[in-house]
C-alpha cells in the first residue's frame, strides 16, 4: 500500500516569490524611511502627536534623549512604525492603537519617564496645538543607520 504523502517522486514547487522574473532586489528588506530615532521624533512624531504640554498634566522633555526610558520607548515606536508603514490596509491603525496609544501616555505621565525634568523650563512646554518640544541631541548621538 502506498501513501500519496510518502511518495519519493514528489518535488515541491518553488515559492511564487522566487519564480519568474522577480529579481532579488525586489525581495530585499525595504529601506528605512527614517534613519534614526531622533529623525523620527524630530520630523514625524512631534508633529503628528500634538498635545498641550503644560508641565502639570502632561510632561515632555525637549531633550528627550537624556532619559533612558524615553529613548527605549521612542526607539520601539520608531521601529514599529517602520514595520507597520508597509501594511497598506491597517498598518497605521495598528501602530496608533498598539504602539503610540500605549507608549505616549506612559512617557507623558507626570510620574513617568520625564518626572524629573524642570517643569517650568520653556524648552519642555508648548502651546495648544503646537508640536511637542524639541531640543536637538549632540551630534553623532543618533547616527543615520541607513548609512551604516
Amino acid at each position: 500500500m502506498t501513501n500519496d504523502w510518502a511518495s519519493d517522486d514528489w518535488t515541491p514547487e518553488e515559492p511564487a516569490s522566487t519564480q519568474g522574473s522577480e529579481s532579488a532586489d525586489a525581495m530585499e528588506t525595504p529601506r528605512l524611511y527614517f534613519g534614526s530615532t531622533d529623525e523620527f521624533v524630530r520630523d514625524y512624531l512631534r508633529n503628528v502627536y500634538r498635545r498641550r504640554i503644560d508641565g502639570e498634566h502632561r510632561l515632555w522633555a525637549g531633550a528627550w534623549w537624556k532619559y533612558d526610558e524615553a529613548v527605549i520607548r521612542l526607539e520601539a515606536l520608531w521601529r514599529a512604525w517602520e514595520s507597520l508603514r508597509l501594511d497598506p490596509s491597517t498598518g497605521m491603525s495598528v501602530w496608533w492603537r498598539d504602539h503610540a496609544d500605549h507608549h505616549m501616555p506612559m512617557l507623558m505621565d507626570p510620574n513617568g519617564a520625564f518626572a524629573a525634568l524642570d517643569r517650568d523650563d520653556p524648552a519642555n512646554q508648548n502651546g495648544k496645538g503646537g508640536p511637542l518640544p524639541y531640543v536637538a541631541p549632540p551630534e553623532g548621538l543618533f547616527p543615520d543607520v541607513r548609512e551604516m
